[in-house]
C-alpha cells in the first residue's frame, strides 16, 4: 500500500471543511473563540501551585507580619490571587479571598465547558461528513461507470471520506476534548491547594471581627 492512496484533497475537503462549518454554525461564532483559546492555552505554562505559592510567600510573610489591615498587596499577575489580595485589604477578612476564588472558577469552569463542548460537538460531526462525502461519491458513480478510471476513483473517494471522517473525530476533536477537559480540572485542583495554603496561612492575622462578622450564625442561617 502506498501512503499517496491515502491523501485525496477533495475528500478532506468535504470532511474537514463540512465538519468546522457545521461546528461553527451549531455552536456559534463565541464558543468557538473560547474552543480556540482553550486550545491555544494548552500550549502555555501550567498553573503551578508551588510557583503561586513562591509569589505569595512575601505578601504572606507581610500579613503574618503586620497584619492584614496594614499590609501591602502584592500582585504577581494572576487575576484571580491579585484580585483576591486586593479585596482582603478592603474587607480585612478571609470571606473575600473565597469570594474572589468561587467566581473566579465558576467563568474558568463555564469556559472549559463551553470549549469542551465545541470539540465534542465537532467529533460527533466528523464522521457524518465522512458519510457525506462517500454518498457524494457513490452518487457520481451512475455517471462515472462507463470508465474504469473514474469508477476507481469514486470507490477510493467513498473510502477515504469515511475513513477521514473517523480519524478526524477520534483522533483529532475528541482527544482535543479531553485534554481541555484534564487541563482544565488541574487547574482547579492547583488553584484549590494554593487557596487552602493561603486561607490557613492567613487566618491567625485575620481580626476576629470581622470573620465573626461575615460568617452568620446558626440562629441567623435557620432564620434566613
Amino acid at each position: 500500500m502506498h501512503a499517496e492512496s491515502l491523501i485525496d484533497p477533495l475528500s478532506a475537503a468535504i470532511v474537514v471543511g463540512g465538519t468546522l462549518v457545521a461546528t461553527f454554525l451549531r455552536c456559534g461564532p463565541a464558543d468557538c473563540r473560547t474552543a480556540i483559546a482553550a486550545l491555544f492555552a494548552l500550549r502555555k505554562p501550567r498553573f503551578h501551585a508551588e510557583r503561586a505559592r513562591g509569589e505569595l510567600a512575601t505578601h504572606v510573610q507581610a500579613i503574618r507580619r503586620d497584619g492584614l489591615v496594614r499590609a501591602q498587596t502584592h500582585h504577581f499577575g494572576d487575576p484571580e490571587f491579585d484580585e483576591a489580595c486586593d479585596a482582603m485589604a478592603q474587607s480585612h477578612s478571609l470571606t473575600a479571598l473565597r469570594d474572589a476564588h468561587r467566581s473566579h472558577r465558576t467563568k474558568r469552569q463555564e469556559r472549559a465547558r463551553r470549549a469542551v463542548d465545541v470539540f465534542a460537538q465537532a467529533a460527533e460531526l466528523a464522521p457524518v461528513f465522512g458519510l457525506a462525502g462517500t454518498l457524494i461519491s457513490l452518487s457520481q458513480l451512475h455517471t462515472s461507470s462507463v470508465m474504469q478510471g473514474d469508477f476507481t476513483a469514486a470507490i477510493g473517494m467513498a473510502v477515504l471520506t469515511t475513513l477521514y471522517g473517523l480519524l478526524l473525530g477520534n483522533i483529532v476533536f475528541a482527544p482535543l476534548a479531553r485534554m481541555v477537559e484534564r487541563a482544565a480540572h488541574a487547574e482547579e485542583r492547583e488553584r484549590q491547594t494554593v487557596v487552602d495554603w493561603l486561607e490557613a496561612q492567613i487566618a491567625p492575622a485575620v481580626p476576629k471581627l470581622h470573620e465573626s462578622a461575615a460568617a452568620p450564625t446558626g440562629k441567623q442561617a435557620r432564620a434566613g
